[in-house]
């Protein structure tokens, strides 16, 4: 990167860029997932029944996918497939949960949604369980 204005990149940089994404945007669902977990476990079932699935059903797969996918992008661990029921749980939040809200109620969810789907393009780069598992 000797040029500020060149379109080309540090490979070694763009690795550390999505380790850096993916612990922050981890931990940042993983403050939305645990109080919802803490939820599940002491049997308070009451949460949005998205796609008519039943309360229960409803709050144990946001459960999943806050806390353990979340833990697993931290990882870099299935990177790809777990970065899709976190885009799954960001559209229901926009476009489900907070529909008839402002944006400013939006935009939480939108900026994680984004960020999912980032990763999910880009993969978690070279800092990650995954390329120690595919490594050749």
């Amino acid at each position: 990167m000797n040029n500020i204005n060149s379109t080309g990149y540090n490979k070694t940089l763009l690795d550390w860029a999505l380790l850096a994404l993916r612990i922050f945007v981890g931990i940042g669902m993983l403050t939305h997932g645990f109080p919802k977990l803490m939820q599940l476990l002491s049997g308070n079932y009451d949460f949005i029944n998205f796609f008519g699935i039943g309360q229960k059903t409803s709050l144990i797969l946001a459960v999943l996918a806050e806390v353990l996918c979340s833990l697993f992008i931290i990882l870099g661990l299935f990177t790809r497939f777990v970065s899709i029921p976190l885009i799954i749980t960001m559209l229901v939040a926009v476009f489900v949960v907070h529909n008839n809200e402002p944006f400013a109620k939006q935009e939480m969810a939108l900026l994680y949604l984004f960020h999912y789907i980032l990763i999910f393009v880009t993969g978690p780069g070279s800092i990650s369980i995954d390329r120690m598992i595919n490594r050749k």
